[in-house]
């Protein structure tokens, strides 16, 4: 089983940045066998994926949403995924999780093609 636990979460101004991290462990696990992503899911809404990462990671997939304000990296040697989050709005206050998928990569968004989860970071915005 793959565990994952997110940090980095809090509280900030519009326009403000943050770092969400993402450390990944298991029996046997190997991380480079694993695509990765981050969701957010807002207070009454579905969870909705932001950003999506090859195993390699040299290929990436964004929401339209966040293009151009979010990054998703990660590092292979330390089984670790990042999110930095740039200009942040009102709109981008939400949970967020860390999800990873074995197996064949799509970079898809769809927290269906995922198997494992974090417990979630909340980041709040104010404006």
């Amino acid at each position: 089983r793959v565990q994952l636990v997110e940090s980095g979460g809090g509280s900030v101004q519009a326009g403000g940045s943050l770092r969400l991290s993402c450390a990944t462990s298991g029996y046997g696990y190997t991380y480079t066998n694993y695509c990765m992503a981050w969701f957010r899911q807002a207070p009454g809404k579905e969870r909705e994926g932001v950003a999506a990462i090859s195993p390699s990671g040299g290929s990436t997939n964004y929401a339209d949403s966040v293009k151009g304000r979010f990054t998703i990296s990660r590092d292979n040697a330390e089984n670790t995924l990042d999110l930095r989050i740039h200009s942040l709005k009102p709109d981008d206050t939400a949970i967020y999780y860390c999800a990873a998928r074995r197996g064949p990569c799509a970079l898809g968004l769809n927290p269906n093609e995922y198997d494992y989860w974090g417990q979630g970071t909340q980041v709040t915005v104010s404006s």
